[in-house]
């Protein structure tokens, strides 16, 4: 174990300021990947079992026992009970609904992806850090090697080297993983927007969802 973090501790001696940024970055990186864990599971942002039960009374014109499922603090639960009570409301036309819907789903989704992209540069920024690294490295070792004339020492240079390598290293070794978390919440926040797409369509193209449609087109025409 103590040579285990001796290791550690000369790693991040020989590799320089450039470790010491790229150790950073991946603590920022993890830290909002838990950030993002939290928050997608206490919001169960794909969970559509409560939304398909709501459709299902939605159907069967039970619209207060649909609203009475939902929950505001759900994304997708949140649109869905939105469209849902602004659609019996005869006074409102559909196509208002609508984009009032695609507005509050669009800010919802916005939400969700906050601190992706942070994890998006430090993925691609991390690689090219430790890039950074090894040619500063190589000038070094090469600067050494000029100094010293005739008297070069192979092992010198080889070392020079090795730790110009170093940082290259780490910068790929921070990057994978960062970018496989990014993709990975990038494809949890696409599932809950196709959700919620679905949903709300389902309540426009509904027999209930039409007919309600009808009864505000009437009431629009009557008041004009």
């Amino acid at each position: 174990m103590n040579s285990t973090m001796e290791q550690i501790k000369d790693f991040l001696i020989v590799g320089g300021p450039v470790v010491w940024i790229l150790l950073g970055f991946s603590t920022i990186a993890v830290t909002i990947f838990f950030v993002k864990l939290w928050q997608l599971a206490m919001l169960r942002a794909e969970s559509r079992k409560t939304v398909d039960k709501a459709l299902d009374a939605w159907r069967a014109r039970d619209i207060d026992g649909a609203l009475a499922m939902l929950s505001d603090k759900r994304p997708v639960e949140s649109i869905v009970a939105y469209s849902m009570d602004a659609m019996r409301q005869a006074n409102r036309e559909v196509a208002t609904i609508r984009e009032e819907a695609e507005r509050r789903a669009l800010n919802t989704l916005h939400d969700l992806r906050s601190f992706l992209r942070p994890l998006e540069i430090i993925g691609s920024l991390s690689p090219l850090l430790g890039l950074l690294g090894t040619v500063l490295g190589m000038i070094t070792a090469f600067q050494q090697m000029e100094g010293a004339g005739a008297q070069v020492d192979p092992s010198v240079l080889s070392g020079g080297i090795w730790q110009a390598l170093l940082t290259t290293a780490v910068g790929i070794a921070v990057a994978i993983p960062v970018v496989a978390m990014h993709a990975w919440l990038e494809r949890k926040v696409e599932r809950v927007a196709h959700n919620m797409n679905d949903a709300v369509t389902q309540v426009f193209t509904s027999k209930e969802g039409e007919r309600l449609a009808a009864v505000a087109a009437r009431e629009v025409l009557h008041a004009a």
